[in-house]
């Protein structure tokens, strides 16, 4: 099942209880600030795309969007957005929901908002448990996870955001038929990635061969953490796993 000649790492995990108001899978929320420009397009974006979820999520995803759409996309930590922006432009007809806590990748979206604002795109500047908590089962037709952080350091894989807990989230509000897909360009993750999801039992890995998983996904946008990796040697992989 390894997509790698590298170790598969250890078994799935068995994570430790963490309390709904710590659950966080990402490190650090600030860099540099935010230029004023930024600030002032972050001022005037957030209220018409920020999700609050004070109240139940609607029961009806699509009545979130400015535009009518009809299926409803998951981006998790989309960085600087320009694989959600992408996205968003080329499927005008599907809504996006994009999570993002590090406030310079929210404020660079939301600056882009700014000049093109796109009635398709929702986020949210959080915990994405949280998002998948709020969520109505079967909601999502689509759930990507793209260069997450790899927590390299064998004390930190507990941060992982693949986990046997997350994966349950997963299956809950992604529809049936609907798609998971992981990119990362850290073979342990990768291979850690399959561990789990085999093991969780709701997700089918889709590959018959092995452009399934070294070719980018079909009209795949590069983003700037790939294009480092790429730099740096690295090869990415791009899994794309099915709900049952």
């Amino acid at each position: 099942m390894a997509v790698t000649s590298s170790p598969p790492g250890d078994a799935p995990d068995r994570e430790p209880r963490r309390s709904r108001s710590t659950e966080a899978f990402y490190g650090r929320r600030h860099g540099r600030p935010v230029s004023p420009l930024a600030a002032d397009a972050v001022a005037r974006q957030a209220p018409r795309v920020m999700l609050e979820l004070d109240e139940p999520a609607p029961a009806d995803l699509r009545s979130l969007f400015a535009d009518s759409v009809g299926d409803v996309r998951l981006e998790i930590g989309f960085g600087g957005g320009e694989h959600l922006l992408a996205e968003a432009r080329r499927e005008r007809g599907s809504g996006f929901i994009g999570v993002e806590p590090f406030v310079g990748g929210m404020a660079k979206l939301l600056q882009a908002l700014d000049g093109e604002p796109l009635g398709n795109i929702r986020v949210y500047n959080d915990d994405a448990t949280r998002v998948l908590d709020w969520l109505p089962a079967n909601s999502i037709s689509e759930l990507d996870l793209l260069y997450p952080d790899p927590w390299p350091k064998k004390k930190h894989w507990k941060r992982r955001f693949v986990s046997s807990a997350n994966l349950a989230r997963f299956a809950r509000v992604v529809k049936p038929g609907g798609l998971f897909r992981f990119a990362s360009d850290i073979p342990h993750y990768v291979n850690w990635t399959l561990l789990h999801v085999r093991a969780q039992g709701d997700f089918t890995w889709l590959a018959q061969h092995a452009g399934d998983w070294r070719e980018p996904y079909p009209h795949w946008c590069s983003t700037r953490y790939e294009s480092k990796a790429l730099r740096e040697g690295r090869t990415p992989a791009y899994l794309t796993f099915r709900r049952h």
